[in-house]
């Protein structure tokens, strides 16, 4: 007897079981821990809160809104989990619970779920719930009024905004000064001020490598958006060095590497094939360090992900010519 099966195929990423999906979203937490750890380390209990009320409320989101759309539970995979923990780790650690609350329903119901779920979500979640708490409630995302009393033994201050409001005022400040001010090393070590698990840059980055070595990630995206950023930084400052900040200073800085790695290779915001993910990788880049040095914000990494999940299926389109097709 003749049995018609239906199969029904979404757009990529394509995964064959839930089991590779939960394998990979808990291998980037694995990989995140680092920088988290060393954030709490840093900021101390009120990281802790932060963190944790990110993940279980992302995670519970989730579970209220399929229960409600009568679908199948899916927190088991872990994508919740990992949409809560890379936002908690761009948040800072003096965020009010009900922001954090807040910032994890947009992430989860309005970025992910209402598309359809995992795989169908054209912006990357953690970034939409990001984007809107920043445009909401912009004073308890300014990490300068928000970590004012800590002592963190080195000078407390968002070396972004610092730049920002010193390029802004050329005839008072020299950029370069400012930017020369901040070590290299100390920014790579974590002495700076930022998001809970966007400081540590030696951590973000051994973690993205070994995502990379696992292959979870892919390569093509963090590297072509590291050299867009680097490439993009070089030319504003060869155009004027008094106000516009160095490539290292600006890879980092802020959520950059944080994005190279656990931002920008989402999978169902970003594009399949080699060509688009390249340029993808680089445009994202570009666009930080405009956004950056000519745009209103200091740092541009959450509209120029945005901007860049928008061009997606666009550049996906850009594929090699079949082998025997005609010209």
């Amino acid at each position: 007897m003749f049995v018609d099966k239906k199969l029904i195929v979404s757009h990529a990423p394509f995964w064959h079981n839930g089991s590779c999906i939960g394998e990979r979203n808990y291998h980037i937490m694995l990989a995140a821990l680092p920088a988290i750890i060393f954030g709490i380390m840093q900021y101390g209990s009120a990281a802790i809160g932060v963190i944790s009320l990110a993940i279980s409320s992302a995670m519970l989101w989730e579970l209220a809104f399929n229960r409600a759309a009568k679908r199948p539970d899916s927190i088991g995979d872990g994508s919740a989990a990992v949409v809560g923990m890379v936002l908690g780790m761009m948040l800072p650690a003096t965020a009010p619970w009900w922001l954090v609350i807040v910032g994890t329903f947009v992430a989860i119901v309005i970025g992910k779920q209402v598309y359809g779920g995992i795989g169908a979500n054209p912006f990357n979640p953690a970034i939409v719930g990001l984007a809107i708490l920043s445009l909401s409630w912009g004073k308890f995302m300014d990490f300068d009024a928000a970590l004012v009393n800590y002592d963190f033994g080195f000078t407390a201050v968002y070396p972004l905004q610092l730049v920002k409001h010193a390029s802004k005022n050329p005839e008072i400040f020299n950029v370069a000064d400012v930017v020369n001010s901040f070590k290299i090393m100390d920014l790579l070590m974590g002495k700076q001020v930022g998001g809970i698990g966007a400081v540590f840059g030696l951590g973000i980055i051994v973690g993205g490598i070994y995502l990379i070595i696992r292959g979870f990630i892919r390569w093509e995206i963090s590297l072509s958006f590291i050299v867009g950023v680097i490439l993009t930084a070089l030319l504003f400052q060869a155009s004027d060095p008094t106000r516009y900040a160095c490539p290292m200073f600006h890879l980092l800085t802020g959520y950059t590497l944080l994005a190279a790695f656990f931002i920008a290779t989402e999978d169902s915001s970003s594009p399949v094939n080699f060509i688009p993910m390249l340029l993808y990788g680089a445009g994202m880049g570009m666009m930080t360090v405009l956004i950056r040095n000519i745009g209103a914000y200091a740092d541009g990494i959450i509209y120029a992900v945005l901007i860049m999940n928008v061009a997606n299926p666009l550049l996906d389109k850009i594929r090699p010519k079949a082998i025997g097709k005609a010209v």
